[in-house]
């Protein structure tokens, strides 16, 4: 059984044959129908599967049962649920063990768009295994020294479950490592909880560290778990740790000699289990030295420190981190822009104090201002032009071309009239062989060359008979 396979698990064999009946239609992978007694059986011979659909399982037990054991064998396969019309919320028990809940019966539209969600997952996992360091780090973009050494330090302690201190200047990136080390950490299927020490009040941090009870203080309405409590089992990102009181630091360095707290205004003891990753851009050390920080929880927090490198240090990576703002803005559909070599240079010779997000708020200013526009180092702010000097004159530039179709010059219609219908096949037909020779035959690809959805490609490639590789691993 190939990872192509759909396995569709449901007591009610109508709604699973009916269900069959649409993705039939819709894909090209092959379908296994079972009821919850059987499935087991059916796909006994696959390492992975394309995706579960899980529908009446009998009870929710049983319900609970079928999804821990699907998750147990194909880890990374997206789970399915099928629920009635007027069916609650998944509890968050089955919540977590699922990719998606889809309310039946189903339309084709629904499920021909979340098919394409599942193959997005699966490219997504594909790029993974083949390029695991770009898709881990695409964040953290750059090939100077200084950035290399942190993606090879994230990937050295992101498996552990060793406290973490980053240091680095505001801006850059810290709390992307962070999610990076958690990400791909063995607690990734759990919570990553931030929270910003120095931007809450120091006479509610421990309220919304530890949690309170109901009536612990004036304004207490109800009880509240804190931050340790949501991220039980996963990550606690303790942004600005440095900006922590006196008194909060004896508090947390005991949570992380004892792993126990209580809620303000409570005496029963909870037990956590969460990994902490802190975060400052203050001088600890010279904090120690002047008595605003605790020795004892520097050492505790400080067994693997990764330093961020200010973005001045590493100048030459500002070209790939341009590129990268430039494509994800792009994605989001929003504009583009492109910048002239003079421009890059300008932007490599400024000082950056707000680092790489200094860079990014300029980006989506230059989009914003000069939309498919090239922009160039006249059109930059002041304040990065300060230290070039006199500038050449301005560079006439035009907005980026974008393609258009003369549809009245590209054909004229014979005097003799013209089989629309036929001449319009034709034209299809061959741009979509153009586009799967560009491809390599890889339907994915050239279904983004003709802005389509793959499943919609694939229908087409049946309707004209034409010549297709398999595009699964």
């Amino acid at each position: 059984m190939a990872e192509s396979t759909i396995v569709l698990i449901d007591n009610d064999l109508s709604r699973r044959q009916h269900l069959k009946n649409i993705m039939d239609f819709i894909d090209d992978a092959a379908i296994e129908v079972a009821d919850v007694d059987t499935w087991q059986d059916k796909i006994a011979a696959t390492d992975a599967l394309l995706a579960a659909f899980v529908g009446n399982c009998g009870s929710d037990e049983s319900l609970r049962t079928t999804l821990t054991a699907l998750r147990a064998k194909h880890a990374n396969v997206p789970v399915i649920l099928l629920c009635s019309p007027d069916a609650d919320e998944p509890a968050p028990e089955i919540a977590q063990l699922i990719f998606h809940s889809l309310k039946f019966p189903t339309k084709y539209r629904a499920m021909n768009d979340l098919m394409q969600q599942i193959e997005i997952f699966h490219d997504g996992q594909r790029r993974s295994r083949g390029n695991r360091s770009a898709e881990l780090f695409r964040s953290l973009v750059g090939n100077s020294r200084k950035i290399r050494d942190v993606r090879a330090q994230i990937e050295q302690v992101a498996k552990s479950d060793a406290n973490v201190l980053i240091l680095g200047e505001s801006g850059t990136g810290k709390e992307v490592v962070a999610r990076n080390l958690h990400y791909y950490s063995s607690r990734r299927n759990k919570p990553f909880v931030p929270i910003n020490c120095g931007a809450i009040p120091a006479d509610l941090l421990e309220s919304e560290l530890f949690g309170h009870e109901k009536g612990a203080f004036t304004g207490a309405l109800s009880t509240r778990r804190g931050r340790f409590e949501m991220a039980e089992g996963g990550t606690l990102f303790l942004d600005e740790i440095g900006d922590m009181t006196m008194h909060m630091q004896v508090k947390l360095l005991r949570v992380l000699q004892e792993r126990t707290f209580e809620r303000v205004g409570s005496n029963k003891t909870i037990t956590t289990d969460v990994r902490i990753i802190a975060a400052t851009h203050r001088n600890l050390e010279k904090a120690i030295e002047d008595g605003e920080f605790r020795e004892d929880l520097y050492y505790r927090l400080n067994v693997f420190p990764i330093e961020m490198p200010p973005l001045r240090d590493r100048v030459e990576d500002i070209p790939l981190l341009v590129n990268e703002l430039i494509k994800r803005l792009e994605h989001e559909k929003r504009s583009s822009v492109r910048l002239t070599q003079a421009t890059t240079v300008a932007l490599c010779e400024y000082h950056w104090p707000g680092n790489v997000r200094e860079l990014a708020n300029l980006v989506e200013r230059l989009i914003i201002m000069y939309p498919f526009s090239v922009v160039d180092v006249h059109d930059l702010p002041e304040k990065f032009r300060a230290n070039l000097g006199e500038l050449p004159p301005k560079d006439i530039h035009e907005p980026i071309a974008i393609p258009d179709y003369d549809v009245s010059a590209a054909t004229r219609l014979p005097r003799d009239g013209i089989d629309l219908k036929r001449h319009l096949s034709e034209l299809e037909s061959s741009l979509i062989q153009q586009a799967l020779d560009d491809a390599g035959g890889i339907v994915a690809h050239a279904a983004n060359r003709l802005k389509l959805r793959r499943t919609t490609l694939v229908e087409k490639l049946r309707k004209y008979g034409l010549h297709r590789l398999d595009d699964t691993p």
